[in-house]
This record gives C-alpha cells, structure tokens and sequence, in this order.
C-alpha cells in the first residue's frame, strides 16, 4: 500500500531530479548521463574475496549516481526504477558478452537469462516499504527483453538467519557477518535449472553479499545436479511481468535444462557472473574510465 501510494504521489505532486535536485524531472538529463553514458564494465573490489563473481557495473557509486540509489531505495523515488533497471540490464549484457568471449554461448531461445536478486532483510524491506534490488530487477528484465534478451526474475535466495547492519563494517566483518547468511529457498531449485542465472544487486562496495549469493546458488545447484556449464550472472516486488517466484505453478514455463551451456571462470570451479548498477569508485579497474 505504500509502494502505491509513492506512485500516485510521484505522478501528482511536483518532482525534483533524484541526482541533483533540478526541479520538473525525475532524472535530468546530466544525471542520465552520470548513470548511463558510460560503457558497463568489469569491476574488482581492492580486496576481491575468494568466490566473487565475475561482476559488472554501469557506473560508479559517487555523486549523482550515489543519490539516485539512495533516493530510489531510502526515500521511496519509485520514478527511479526504469533509468535504474535499464542501467543494470547494461551491467548484464555486459557480463554475457564477457561469458560469450570465455567460451560460452548467449541464451538461446526458450531459455531466459534468470535475474536472481540478492535479498534485503524482511525489516528494511518493510521500513522501506518496498525491495529496491528486486524491483530494479524487475525492470531490467523488461529492458532485456525489450532488447532481445529473454529474461525472467527469479526470487530464488532468502536469509537463514539475522544479520546486522552492514554499515560501518570494513570488507573482513561484512564476509564474516554473511557467511552462511542466504540459502536457495524451498522450490527454487528446480527453477534455477530454466537458464542462466544472472545474481543483481543495485551496488557492490566489498563483494561481500554476492559472494555469499553465489555460494548460496553454487550449492543448491550442485544437490539438484544442475549442468555444470551453468554460467550463474549477478541487481524487486512480485508484482509486474517477468518474475519467478518459487512455489509458483508457471515455473514449469522455465523448461528444465532447456538452454545453452555457458562457460566461463568462477573463482569456486562453477561459472559464476554478476551485475549491479553502481560499484565503489575503488572497484573500477582498468576497464572503466
């Protein structure tokens, strides 16, 4: 009920750019540029932990970018979703392109890329009043799709337990206080054989959260014996088209093992890929400007 009515707000009530604050506009067209005007590109924290996923970001978290993730996640700017989504359908293509280079093959059809988003805490979901990672997702789906790429969401990854707040931990007590944190929900195993799964995040600071995502997804694959070649990708409400929930009857629509082999170079021995929209300024290497 929140979340609709920030969107009746959001079409009634005067807007200012989430970015800037420039009046009459959700995003100006500066901060468009900020967020989508540079090729996405493969990112690496200083201290990369042991099983990160080959991820890719379209922009840098500082700035105007900064705020636009804020203000779509803390301050409920819902009329951020579709720029943020179309950002992190970049961040995916990216990394398939990467995986295509490596030696795999790009989904075939009757096989959709799966946007598995790494979960929120109930408790900030609900002092939120929504999930920004997974609506993102949702919204990257449409983009990918709308560009050739089929893809679903899949909300595959839950919390097995509580985790404190991730602010204000250095890189060592983030993996430490999500180790073991996230596991493949009851139902979604069978799901996750429908394609490759590209694990979404909004942002990537240490890694820590995707690492954990792709143990989590890597594990669950490896007791259905899903096929090996797998490549398993890195970005939100169950609500919209596009998404997979577990438990749902037309999970039979992701036909098992339906889709091409992908192959690529997991840090663990199983292929693993991920996409956010933004990563720490100290993450872009070489590739990025």
């Amino acid at each position: 009920m929140r979340g609709l009515w920030r969107d009746l707000t959001d079409l009634v009530l005067p807007t200012e750019c989430g970015g800037c604050g420039a009046p009459r506009t959700a995003l100006c067209p500066e901060c468009r540029a900020a967020l989508s005007g540079a090729e996405p590109g493969r990112v690496r924290p200083v201290a990369e932990p042991p099983g990160l996923p080959p991820t890719h970001a379209a922009a840098r978290y500082a700035d105007a970018v900064r705020a636009l993730l804020l203000a779509h996640k803390e301050r409920g700017a819902l009329g951020l979703c579709a720029p943020l989504g179309t950002a992190l359908a970049a961040a995916v293509r990216s990394g398939l392109r990467e995986a295509a280079r490596d030696g795999g093959r790009l989904p075939g059809r009757g096989a959709p890329v799966l946007l598995v988003p790494v979960p929120s805490a109930r408790t900030a979901v609900r002092a939120r009043g929504h999930d920004p990672a997974r609506r993102i997702a949702l919204a990257a789906a449409g983009e990918l799709r709308r560009t050739g790429t089929p893809a679903r969401v899949l909300t595959a990854l839950g919390q097995r337990r509580t985790v404190a707040d991730q602010a204000g931990l250095d890189a060592r007590q983030r993996s430490a206080n999500l180790a073991g944190a996230l596991t493949v929900v009851p139902g979604a195993e069978r799901l996750l054989r429908g394609g490759p799964v590209v694990l979404v995040d909004d942002l990537m600071t240490t890694g820590a959260s995707l690492t954990e995502a792709a143990r989590a997804v890597t594990r669950a694959a490896a007791r259905t014996e899903v096929l090996p070649g797998w490549a398993v990708y890195e970005a939100e409400s169950r609500e919209g088209r596009g998404e997979r929930t577990t438990g749902s009857q037309d999970g039979e629509a992701l036909r098992t093992g339906a889709g091409p082999e992908m192959r690529g170079t997991g840090a663990t021995g199983t292929v693993v890929c991920a996409a956010v929209v933004a990563a720490a300024p100290d993450s872009l290497g070489t590739n990025r400007n």
